[in-house]
């Protein structure tokens, strides 16, 4: 099943996100300018295969909203953290992308990764 929500996070910014999928989770993030959306051929061959996909528009780009406080790496880590979801956390992959020969979307998987070391069990930056 596909479904796309949204969630407001502790400083009121709403996330939107999709959540694709059943089984082990695999999360993607996407590096500037893009948004959720830049993994969608990856995500519905994945959540067609056995795995739950779950892709979010960074605060600042995309649906979610782009608030003038609370761009910085942290709050980035925790953004991606509540639509997991604490069950989904302990085996979830991370899957981040470069634009740009810079990797945008690196320093937010590093964020979270550091954030939570013991549920980062795996962390892999691909460009499309």
């Amino acid at each position: 099943m596909q479904s796309m929500r949204t969630i407001t996070t502790k400083d009121g910014t709403q996330i939107y996100y999709k959540d694709w999928g059943a089984g082990q989770s695999v999360v993607f993030s996407h590096g500037w300018p893009l948004c959720a959306d830049s993994w969608e051929a990856q995500m519905m061959f994945l959540a067609s295969n056995g795995y739950r996909c779950i892709a979010h528009d960074r605060r600042g780009h995309g649906r979610s909203s782009q608030p003038w406080n609370g761009n910085e790496m942290d709050a980035y880590a925790d953004d991606q953290i509540v639509p997991i979801g604490a069950s989904a956390l302990a085996s979830a992959k991370l899957v981040r992308n470069a634009t740009l020969k810079i990797y945008a979307g690196a320093p937010h998987g590093l964020a979270y990764t550091h954030k939570d070391p013991l549920n980062a069990d795996l962390l892999a930056f691909l460009k499309p």
